[in-house]
């Protein structure tokens, strides 16, 4: 068994199996014994059951609120958004098996055609910083496309994916079709690697875990996407609205205390404003609301455990300027931004995976996409320009999978999401992800006499 501990209290907020090696195997086993059944339901039925499961996902999202809140120290209203998007993907990938056609391909002497065939157990690992939704985009393409899942929630976090697992079941999705294992990536992720009948794996966490389970998928040429590590760019041009972008760069990296791999964590600002900026951005991290994730007004809740508190703090020197956060139990910490003195800096260089905000100069339009591209990472970031050309120019530019031009926005799940370099390899959501829990066949019917 495993406590799970409120990173607002510091409290035990209750206690769940840790699966081990033979239970694994076992619910792996179910889940392919389930496939067949699951992949002959007629697409219409299948699309039925994945909306009534979204259904009662929005029938129970203040609960589920709740308890992520209670579990993850999220605040409330991005709570209720993490469950209302596991609605939403649900309800779109279940327009998927209806239209998941083939296509009919000219070819001499008779016919061609191509169908989209499930690939089996597909085992998709979940992180903690955004247990419900990084769940949804996993198992919602997958069920759609004919597949079986097995999810494995993070330790620290896996009370929300339990309650959407009993939700599958209420709504009338088979037993074995998704299960919910709890327990340690060293025995039950790791077993989605080797166990042969997992099909394909979706991770999304470190980079460093992730190319271990790359490399060991490699091993029976298995299908794997990976969401890994960011250290995104936010470029602020001076004919940017600088107002606007200065009131959106806290939300853009302190939203859930910093920890997303989208978080915009290194601001460039253009020189010639920078002393504006820094005035306007001063203003906006010293407003910004870290405070208990139940309240209607946080911005800004605890980061998860203490160990990743005291590795964030590892990196604050010399705040260049400090927001506020309480006091007592928790897993606190203060917005901060540090002045990057060069491209050099630990903290400009590495992930901190917490509310650490690193700024640094720069002279021009060249300048801006050079020490944006600085970096192993590429999946995210925004640029703020008044240039529509400009704005163009740098986003081919700037080597990430995902980018806004005077926004900050990173995810709809009616577009891909995914990285590049090593932050990671494959696509999520948008139209084409249930394509990527398929196998394309081809089969050709002669028509010579």
């Amino acid at each position: 068994m495993h406590d799970v501990i409120s990173p607002v209290t510091e409290e035990v907020v209750a206690t769940v199996p840790s699966l081990g090696v033979e239970e694994t195997d076992a619910a792996i086993e179910k889940a392919h014994q389930a496939f067949q059944a699951w992949r002959a339901v007629a697409p219409g039925d299948r699309a039925r059951l994945l909306r009534r499961f979204a259904a009662l996902v929005d029938e129970h999202n203040e609960e589920l609120a709740q308890l992520e809140v209670r579990n993850s120290g999220h605040t409330i209203g991005n709570a209720r958004w993490e469950a209302g998007n596991v609605r939403d993907v649900l309800n779109y990938y279940a327009g998927a098996p209806e239209r998941l056609s083939g296509r009919q391909i000219p070819v001499a002497g008779g016919m061609d055609v191509t169908f989209y065939e499930p690939l089996g157990v597909v085992g998709v690992i979940v992180p903690w910083n955004f247990p419900m939704p990084i769940a949804g985009w996993g198992f919602a393409p997958a069920l759609a496309a004919g597949n079986t899942v097995v999810l494995k929630p993070a330790e620290l976090t896996p009370l929300t994916a339990l309650r959407l697992g009993e939700l599958a079941l209420a709504a009338g999705l088979p037993e074995g079709v998704f299960t919910v294992l709890p327990g340690k990536g060293s025995v039950v992720g790791e077993r989605f690697v080797t166990h042969p009948l997992v099909r394909k794996v979706c991770f999304t966490g470190s980079t460093e875990v992730g190319k271990r389970i790359m490399a060991g998928c490699a091993q029976q040429v298995k299908r794997v996407t990976l969401e890994l590590g960011g250290k995104s760019a936010n470029i602020v041009f001076a004919d940017a609205d600088l107002a606007k972008a200065a009131a959106g760069a806290p939300g853009a990296v302190f939203d859930n205390a910093g920890q997303d791999c989208c978080a915009r964590s290194r601001l460039l600002v253009q020189a010639s404003v920078y002393d504006e900026f820094m005035g306007l951005l001063e203003q906006s991290v010293t407003a910004f609301r870290c405070e208990d994730p139940a309240l209607e007004t946080a911005q800004m809740g605890p980061l998860i455990s203490a160990g990743q508190l005291a590795s964030v703090r590892s990196y604050v020197d010399n705040a260049l300027i400090t927001g506020t956060a309480p006091g007592g139990p928790g897993y606190w910490m203060a917005p901060t931004v540090l002045a990057a003195e060069s491209t050099q800096d630990r903290h400009w260089r590495e992930e901190i995976f917490g509310p650490v905000l690193s700024v640094l100069r720069f002279d021009d339009e060249a300048d801006a996409i050079r020490l944006a591209n600085d970096t192993e990472y590429g999946l995210s970031g925004s640029i703020w320009t008044g240039d529509l050309g400009r704005g163009i120019r740098v986003a081919r530019g700037v080597e990430a999978g995902n980018l806004s031009v005077n926004s900050n926005s990173s995810v709809r799940y009616w577009t891909p999401f995914g990285g590049v370099k090593q932050s990671g390899l494959g696509r999520e959501l948008g139209p084409d992800a249930v394509a990527a829990f398929s196998e394309v066949k081809n089969v050709f019917f002669s028509t010579e006499v």
